[in-house]
């Protein structure tokens, strides 16, 4: 177990450094969530305009389902997209290579068909996981949220498996399982790692707007929520990118049970020991 952590705090260091060092990376996660943005107005302002109150359009009604699901989907395309931007770019990057963003949107959009496929089958589960969770009680959604959460961790490697082997989504699925099951401790306390960063940056944001709140001054407030607001969308877009680069960089050591370049050998070669011995450089 302590060797698990170690390897993942060393994946999340050197997931910093190669972001430092490479900041055009963070293009696609701003992408990303501006395309987001978009797609989320186009389908509340609609709803607004109709006069169409959420609370009047229960999700359990079919109407209310399908308009969810179509909505996740095209989330979950965008996210995805531009997800497979930034893993191409990340794994050149692993391999010496300096891809360009052109190159990374390049590629996402030369998998667009496979892309598709995984942001439908992602957004049934997360319709399914939904429903489930409104219509249970405290302990149900706690066993949606766990649920929730296993199935992000054993699909963590899909996208750079479709990306990066041409595979299909199925096959990419049944790997992407596998590949966890061999790493999962690094999986778990790296991904953890990553958004117990962004918790923390949230939680200094929120004390400070606690404080200007305390201080009655409406001018300090405003600008208190405004510098919140900055920094939540800096942390969500360096968290994004981290987590992209993290993973790529888990993948590469599952795959072939070798550091990727950019580690330091003297720091971590000795923590990066293949779990099984039919890990080999021909696997990738």
């Amino acid at each position: 177990m302590f060797e698990s952590i170690g390897r993942s705090i060393a994946l999340v260091k050197t997931s910093w450094g190669i972001l430092t060092g490479d900041k055009k990376l963070l293009v696609f996660p701003v992408l990303s969530g501006i395309v987001t943005l978009i797609v989320l107005a186009s389908f509340i302002l609609p709803l607004l305009l109709s006069g169409t109150v959420f609370s009047q359009a229960p999700a359990g009604q079919v109407p209310g389902i399908a308009y969810l699901f179509v909505f996740y989907v095209a989330c979950y395309f965008v996210a995805i997209f531009f997800n497979t931007g930034l893993i191409t770019c990340v794994d050149a990057r692993l391999r010496g290579r300096d891809a360009t963003v052109a190159e990374g949107l390049s590629n996402a959009l030369r998998h667009a068909g496979s892309i598709v496929v995984w942001a439908i089958i992602a957004a049934t589960v997360g319709v399914i996981l939904r429903a489930i969770g409104q219509r249970s009680g405290l302990v149900g959604k706690i066993a949606v949220a766990i649920a929730g959460g296993i199935w992000s961790f054993i699909t963590i490697f899909v996208v750079p498996i479709l990306v990066l082997e041409d595979k299909g989504v199925f096959e990419a699925m049944r790997e992407s399982v596998s590949l966890f099951r061999r790493t999962w401790g690094e999986s778990v306390v790296g991904s953890v790692s990553i958004g117990l960063v962004f918790a923390a940056v949230l939680a200094l944001g929120l004390l400070g707007l606690a404080a200007a709140l305390f201080t009655g001054n409406a001018a300090v407030l405003i600008l208190a929520a405004a510098l919140f607001l900055v920094l939540l969308v800096v942390a969500g877009v360096v968290t994004s990118a981290m987590q992209g680069i993290f993973v790529v960089a888990l993948y590469t050591y599952a795959k072939t049970g070798t550091v990727p370049g950019p580690f330091e050998k003297g720091v971590v070669e000795g923590a990066f020991v293949p779990r099984e011995p039919s890990f080999g450089a021909g696997n990738i």
